[in-house]
């Protein structure tokens, strides 16, 4: 599939703001700062579509972009924000949560994690939160350049083992390298697919 268009549509907080249409979506969660802005703008082949930040938890609404004007890429605000309020921190989660559990249009959940690191606990737990909600989730580990081919690989296998993953449900990304941008494209198609 060639991505021919892509636009913003809204920023929402809840349900009565999200796009009516009843489109297919596709949910990029992650932790802040993970890159979820960064492989929309990567996906979409559009540098600044999604707002790129330097700093932990700049996404702070649900944020819908519409491509081929076909199905959505959802941007999530992260999970672990930093220097935030507790307070804005629990509402934050509320709403992500009841978008997560309650959207019907919802064909795949991306979770992003930063191959740099071990699985955080934040990580496993989402994961699994996913998966309760009867989510199909794609893990995709970001940032693979800022590795070396053998350390992203160990990387990889160490996320399928505490996740249990097969290789279908997990690939590691960097948005200098096209060909993890096909594959990635080609299993969100699948998805959409299998789910309509």
């Amino acid at each position: 599939m060639k991505i021919k268009s892509s636009e913003f549509i809204i920023s929402a907080v809840k349900r009565e703001q999200y796009p009516d249409d009843n489109l297919p979506e596709i949910a990029f969660v992650g932790r802040s700062n993970v890159g979820k802005s960064s492989i929309i703008n990567s996906l979409t082949n559009r540098r600044g579509l999604a707002k790129v930040s330097q700093t932990p938890g700049k996404t702070r609404l649900i944020n819908f972009f519409l491509l081929n004007k076909d199905f959505y890429l959802v941007d999530l605000p992260g999970y672990g924000f930093a220097k935030t309020a507790k307070t804005n921190k629990d509402k934050w989660s509320g709403f992500i949560s009841k978008y997560l559990s309650g959207s019907d249009n919802l064909g795949l959940v991306c979770q992003l994690i930063d191959i740099r690191h071990k699985p955080l606990d934040s990580d496993i737990e989402s994961y699994h939160w996913l998966l309760d909600c009867g989510l199909q989730v794609q893990v995709i580990l970001t940032k693979a350049d800022k590795l070396s081919k053998n350390a992203a690989m160990a990387q990889k296998a160490l996320f399928k083992r505490e996740l249990g993953l097969d290789d279908s449900r997990i690939m590691t990304y960097s948005v200098t390298q096209n060909t993890m941008r096909s594959e990635l494209i080609g299993r969100i198609m699948t998805a959409l697919e299998g789910h309509y």
